[in-house]
């Protein structure tokens, strides 16, 4: 049963989210893009390239410059993300790959993800406008996020005796069959929002900020 839960289960899990998002985005294909008809009054390709990368840089958004804490937290969200996701294949496919050192780097990063994800639930939960706009998802997503990073915590020495391991790779598959029906799928939109940005404003030469060509 152990074996079918850390290699069928996982498969047919990631079946199932590559046909939902295959479905996404000949969706969001299916869409006209709009057109600019004015004169250009910016340099399109250098807008697009910027709005990709302006999740690297936190500088460039007045939210973050304000609120430079919220950028860390994302980022260590999402860290632990793709640590929680690594670990997933490594385990199973090469465990070879588990050295000591990269267990013992991977539990900080849970461990930081975790901590993260306990304060951005108490933030849904007690700050009167993050309750103003959430959605019962929202706590459940992060509540889930937040048990997944405890379990991926524990399963990191591959103790296959420890029920945490188990229920790792059980809440693993979980996850992955329910994130593409969910709000933790926003992020297949972000490619096309980022491309459509930099190609919309910087057509219009607001973005980046160019000086006008009187």
């Amino acid at each position: 049963m152990q074996e079918f839960i850390m290699h069928e289960l996982q498969y047919i899990a990631l079946s199932i989210m590559a046909v939902v998002y295959i479905a996404k985005i000949f969706w969001i294909l299916s869409f006209k893009p709009a057109v600019e008809n004015t004169p250009s009054a910016g340099n399109k390709r250098k807008a697009i390239t910027m709005s990709f990368f302006s999740i690297a840089m936190p500088w460039s958004m007045e939210s973050s410059r304000k609120k430079w804490y919220k950028w860390v937290e994302f980022v260590i969200l999402h860290i632990g993300i793709t640590v929680a996701i690594l670990a997933s294949f490594f385990i199973p496919e090469s465990p070879f790959l588990m050295t000591p050192g990269i267990i013992l780097f991977f539990q900080i990063v849970l461990s930081l993800a975790f901590v993260v994800s306990i304060v951005r639930l108490g933030r849904r939960m007690f700050s009167p406008v993050n309750r103003l706009i959430s959605h019962p998802d929202d706590y459940f997503s992060i509540f889930v996020t937040l048990l997944w990073f405890f379990l991926a915590f524990f399963a990191m020495p591959m103790d296959k005796s420890n029920w945490m391991f188990t229920g790792y790779f059980v809440l693993t598959a979980v996850l992955i069959a329910y994130v593409p029906f969910s709000k933790m799928s926003h992020y297949i939109l972000w490619p096309f929002s980022r491309y459509y940005f930099g190609k919309h404003f910087g057509h219009r030469g607001t973005y980046p900020k160019t000086k006008p060509n009187y």
